[in-house]
């Protein structure tokens, strides 16, 4: 058996939303740099540019990438030999949204 403490729980989740918020996946990356190279439309071409700097620009900087996050929603795999020590899991992660959400802006 392993015995977690939910505090780990806490810091892991502050450290996903921070880099979630603040690191666009390189698949996006590469989707949105593909798109650039082939659309036509001034206007477009320009939108594009303006969302691929802004991603650059928050990942250089460490700084939430001006979109609209929505809401944290939280997907948790626990072994059935982990033993969770000090305090509620729903909390821990609540916990760490908030502390990621605050910290990382």
């Amino acid at each position: 058996m392993r015995e977690l403490s939910v505090t780990e729980i806490t810091a892991a989740v502050r450290r996903l939303c921070i880099s979630a918020n603040t690191h666009l996946p390189q698949d996006v990356r590469d989707a949105l740099e593909q798109m650039r190279s082939r659309e036509t439309w001034p206007t477009a071409q320009t939108i594009l540019d303006t969302i691929i700097e802004n991603y650059q620009i928050a990942d250089t900087n460490e700084v939430p990438i001006c979109q609209d996050t929505g809401m944290a929603c939280v997907f948790l795999e626990i072994g059935q030999d982990v033993h969770l020590v000090d305090g509620d899991l729903r909390e821990a992660v609540d916990e760490g949204v908030r502390q990621g959400y605050k910290d990382g802006y």
